[in-house]
């Protein structure tokens, strides 16, 4: 089949495009090469066999012209950071998205699927449970409870502490701009894909982690992030007191659950979880990348947050288990394989103060108080 993969260029979507190459598929990649994430421009990974077309998913031509004759579309080209261009998210995302639907209803393309990337960020805090209330869904932490370095979220009901759980796909609770904007994307896809008989999966990724992650974006990411810094001899930032739990992925079992997702028609018009299917601390994170590089692990804590942090956040993977996925790489192979690749890049410059600079600024990131 012919393969439309949108930001094919990037990380996810490059190693989704080599497998689907390998799987026999003609593939087309549309990616707009914007910086940061691509400061060198197209990068050197993309096959000579698949067709490549620079196209921004904002403009109705660019989509006229990438989805002439194709099957299937893998919608993996988006906007994620950590700014206040608040608007951008939406234009991207949520645009982006509805004109992939509007050029395939219009044109009346002959569309078998489309896989869309969305994202853990539509859950926001996630679930808990109280013993009092029983589950409970959180919003999110003060300004002025981050100031205090009072971390940890309680019950919405009664105020007592919580208990974070595995969050399931049955309800969203997104926080901030990238998280509604992602899940406006799966509104309109598996409205839409409805609607006119399109065959429609959104894919909730975890934190995923590995090779051909930019060094350059680094607002967002805390693998690369801290792997950039330790690589360039300076001291990872580590955001609240490092205990916030996350659940890392590796790429290698997120392109699994995609060509799971291209070839089984179970899940076809249903949102499924994509995940590691265990917690870690950011901190143990840092820990992972300083011994890849063979450095001291004694990390400082900063003394900073970053204003819009989820505390805590692990996907409940149970739903696409019983189709036969699960996760079977650990952290320590992403961290290390990560570490690898980008020991062969040449990295063009160092953005990690700059990117620190530039998040003070939009007071983003913030020190508690006294501090």
């Amino acid at each position: 089949m012919k393969v439309l993969v949108t930001g094919g260029a990037g990380f996810i979507g490059s190693h989704t495009a080599d497998a689907l190459l390998a799987r026999g598929h003609r593939v087309r990649i549309m990616d707009s090469l914007e910086p940061p994430v691509h400061l060198k421009g197209k990068p050197d990974y993309i096959p000579e066999e698949a067709e490549f077309i620079r196209g921004d998913v904002r403009v109705k031509a660019d989509w006229e012209k990438a989805l002439k004759r194709i099957d299937i579309v893998f919608h993996f080209a988006a906007y994620q950071d950590y700014l206040t261009d608040f608007s951008k998210f939406f234009e991207v995302n949520s645009q982006g998205t509805a004109l992939l639907y509007e050029v395939a209803v219009e044109k009346k393309l002959p569309l078998k699927k489309v896989i869309i990337a969305s994202s853990q960020a539509v859950y926001g805090e996630g679930k808990y449970e109280c013993s009092e209330d029983g589950i409970v869904h959180p919003g999110p932490r003060s300004l002025a409870q981050l100031k205090k370095a009072d971390w940890e979220l309680r019950c919405p009901k009664c105020d007592s502490k919580i208990k974070m759980q595995p969050t399931d796909e049955s309800r969203v609770n997104p926080a901030n701009s990238y998280g509604i904007s992602k899940y406006s994307q799966e509104s309109i896809g598996l409205t839409l894909g409805k609607r006119y008989s399109i065959p429609t999966i959104c894919l909730r990724y975890s934190i995923v982690q590995g090779p051909r992650q930019s060094p350059y974006n680094l607002y967002s990411g805390a693998l690369r992030a801290f792997a950039v810094s330790v690589y360039s001899g300076k001291e990872p930032v580590i955001y609240e007191d490092g205990q916030q739990l996350r659940d890392y992925m590796n790429i290698e079992d997120v392109v699994r659950a995609n060509l799971l997702a291209l070839e089984d028609s179970r899940m076809d018009y249903q949102v499924y979880n994509v995940g590691g299917g265990k917690g870690y601390t950011v901190l143990e994170l840092a820990e992972a990348v300083a011994e890849a590089f063979e450095r001291d692990r004694d990390f400082k804590i900063s003394s900073k947050f970053r204003y819009g942090d989820t505390r805590h956040i692990v996907s409940d993977i149970t739903k696409l288990k019983t189709l036969g996925w699960k996760p079977t790489n650990s952290v320590e192979k992403s961290v290390g394989d990560y570490v690898a690749w980008l020991r062969k890049e040449k990295i063009a410059r160092d953005v990690t103060e700059s990117a620190q600079k530039k998040m003070k600024e939009l007071e983003v990131v913030q020190r508690i108080q006294n501090k």
